[in-house]
């Protein structure tokens, strides 16, 4: 081969890898944005159909990328219903029986107390950090910030349900849309950040709402009223003892 087009192979090949780097570490910053070292928030949900509506208020908690526990304390009825993620393991627990359900990896998919949020959702997971290869492929300004748009396609051997998620991630690393498709390159649902707004130190989507390509007039709808990033939280937080009676 000759050696001018050996130089281009290879300056192609590192600035591909050199892409894909900047957008790994893009989507990184935008889960370590959304969740912190550490942080306790409360929210309010709001679930809409044509017919009817549903508010609910949640506490929540996260530690790290694999730490994570979502309690209802609004409206009584629902109250003390909780999901825990620790390490990839997700339990809820439902105060009316008194159970604690160990979650399979086929159900993290699967609606959120009725919501359009998924188990997987609700918990902030971060597995597409790891589990996806990352490609930036637009970057647009508007409203005199960076949008950058990532196109992230699963690893052939990761246990996900995604053909491909597509993120848009503001230049502060506030996530301001994210797309999932299935396997047949089809969009089923949208997340989008309707409001931001200055909460515990920094940017965050304040409200965010999840909906679904084939019926747009159903939707849920996520407010954050309250958020503290890096604080200090007990060890028992992420336990099945606290899942079932909370104790912080």
């Amino acid at each position: 081969m000759h050696k001018s087009m050996l130089w281009l192979g290879l300056l192609f090949l590192s600035s591909s890898a050199a892409q894909e780097s900047d957008a790994t570490q893009l989507v990184r910053n935008a889960m370590d944005h959304w969740r912190g070292l550490t942080s306790h928030s409360n929210m309010t949900m709001i679930i809409h159909r044509p017919d009817w509506e549903r508010t609910m208020t949640m506490e929540s908690w996260s530690k790290g990328d694999k730490q994570s526990l979502v309690r209802v304390i609004e409206p009584r009825k629902d109250a003390g219903n909780g999901t825990l993620l620790d390490d990839n393991n997700m339990w809820t627990y439902t105060p009316k029986i008194n159970r604690i359900i160990k979650v399979p990896s086929s159900m993290m998919s699967q609606s959120w107390m009725g919501s359009d949020f998924s188990n997987k959702d609700i918990s902030k997971s971060t597995d597409i950090i790891d589990q996806y290869d990352h490609e930036l492929t637009a970057t647009e300004e508007k409203d005199g910030r960076l949008h950058y748009t990532i196109t992230s396609i699963p690893h052939e051997d990761a246990a996900v349900v995604w053909g491909r998620e597509v993120l848009v991630v503001r230049d502060d690393y506030v996530l301001m849309e994210q797309q999932f498709w299935d396997q047949d390159g089809i969009l089923v649902k949208t997340l989008k950040t309707l409001e931001v707004e200055e909460m515990g130190g920094r940017s965050v989507a304040k409200v965010m709402r999840m909906s679904k390509t084939d019926t747009p007039e159903e939707w849920t709808q996520m407010t954050a009223n309250s958020i503290e990033f890096d604080v200090e939280l007990a060890n028992n937080v992420f336990t099945l003892s606290n899942l079932r009676n909370p104790r912080q």
